[in-house]
């Protein structure tokens, strides 16, 4: 679902505006080439598709990077510190557009700059406080929301229980530092009385936190796990699909690329 900046003000950024100078002194002045800043909370083997898509986009635009475009891009792998980090280089730069994928990339790059258009894509930017409303989003944020709703959760207990028809117990994991697992799990919640489940929340906010919260799993006698999406826990998926193989947890992940790394479903 689209939000925000117009699409006038868009192009205005991204391919600069035009003022009134005079002919002649305008047509002296090289043309300036916009700068785009790119930043995601995912690691660089998670975003690799999503960005190839994102250059084909600008070629089909009539961009091409280092001749008409210049694209700075920068990979945080679940890190809020390098995600500010970043967010102030691009600030120095002074980058014309910021391209922010994942709730937390969106949340540094307005925070250092809350004039620049910010081109989003996040689970639910209204829930994160990014903008007022789908339909009145006000500020200088624009995008898509990638979810129905957190209630596409519901739907992955439903399909775990079908997969394991005697599951009775499930584990929730979820990074608390992502505003959008509040809600999932409130969904999660509400779903599994009636499916006959009752679930094990478990928290991780790095993937340090990993090891103990398997553990914790493993000790409340849970029969599956259901994996909240968030960029952390995507940078760490590897890691979690070894760990639910080990400790024989059929699982179901908020995202694709989980399934692609070797979890059960998506």
């Amino acid at each position: 679902m689209a939000i925000g900046i117009g699409r006038r003000q868009f192009i205005s950024a991204l391919g600069g505006a035009a003022v009134a100078w005079p002919l002649v002194a305008r047509a002296q002045q090289p043309a300036k080439v916009p700068l785009l800043g790119y930043l995601t909370g995912d690691s660089l083997s998670a975003d690799l598709p999503r960005r190839d898509a994102f250059k084909q986009g600008l070629r089909e635009f009539g961009y091409n990077d280092g001749q008409n475009i210049l694209v700075e891009y920068r990979t945080a792998a679940g890190s809020v510190e390098r995600l500010s980090e970043f967010a102030a280089e691009f600030s120095r730069l002074n980058v014309d557009v910021i391209f922010a994928f994942t709730t937390g990339a969106v949340q540094a790059a307005a925070k250092v700059m809350p004039t620049k258009p910010i081109v989003s894509i996040t689970p639910d930017p209204v829930l994160a406080g990014l903008v007022a409303s789908l339909a009145r989003p006000g500020g200088n944020i624009t995008g898509l929301s990638t979810l129905a709703g957190a209630e596409i959760y519901r739907k992955c207990l439903g399909l775990l229980k079908d997969a394991v028809p005697k599951l009775t117990r499930v584990a929730v994991l979820s990074n608390p530092a992502n505003p959008f697992s509040a809600l999932a799990l409130k969904e999660a919640e509400t779903a599994a009385p009636p499916l006959g489940l009752s679930l094990q929340i478990l928290e991780a906010r790095s993937s340090d936190e990993l090891e103990a919260a398997f553990a914790a799993a493993v000790k409340g006698r849970v029969g599956g796990l259901l994996v909240v999406q968030d960029a952390m826990l995507l940078a760490s998926r590897i890691q979690i699909a070894e760990l639910a193989a080990k400790n024989r947890l059929p699982a179901i992940y908020g995202i694709r690329e989980h399934s692609e790394a070797g979890g059960l479903m998506a």
